[in-house]
C-alpha cells in the first residue's frame, strides 16, 4: 500500500470523541451529537442548564440514557478546560 497516492488513504467521517458523542459533517452540520441521534450535546447541556431535571430529560428523549447524559456533560467539560 503506497501513502503517496491520496485515493489509497481511507478517510474517517465520523470523528468519536468518546463512545457516546460523535461529530459527523453530515449530522446537524458537525455538531457533536450523542451517537446515534440527532441530539447534540449543546441541545442536551442546554435542557439541563435551563433546569430540567435528569429524568424529564430521559422520559421526553428516550434513545437517551444516564450515560449520554454525563457523556454530554464531559464533553462540554472537557470543550471548556
Amino acid at each position: 500500500l503506497s501513502f503517496t497516492d491520496e485515493s489509497t488513504i481511507p478517510l474517517q467521517k465520523c470523528l468519536t470523541m468518546n463512545d457516546r458523542i460523535a461529530i459527523d459533517p453530515d449530522v446537524l452540520v458537525g455538531k457533536p451529537v450523542v451517537r446515534g441521534t440527532r441530539l447534540s450535546v449543546e441541545f442536551v447541556v442546554g435542557l439541563l442548564a435551563q433546569g430540567w431535571p435528569e429524568a424529564e430529560v430521559l422520559d421526553n428523549y428516550p434513545q437517551l440514557t444516564h450515560e449520554d447524559v454525563l457523556a454530554c456533560l464531559e464533553y462540554a467539560r472537557d470543550r471548556l478546560q
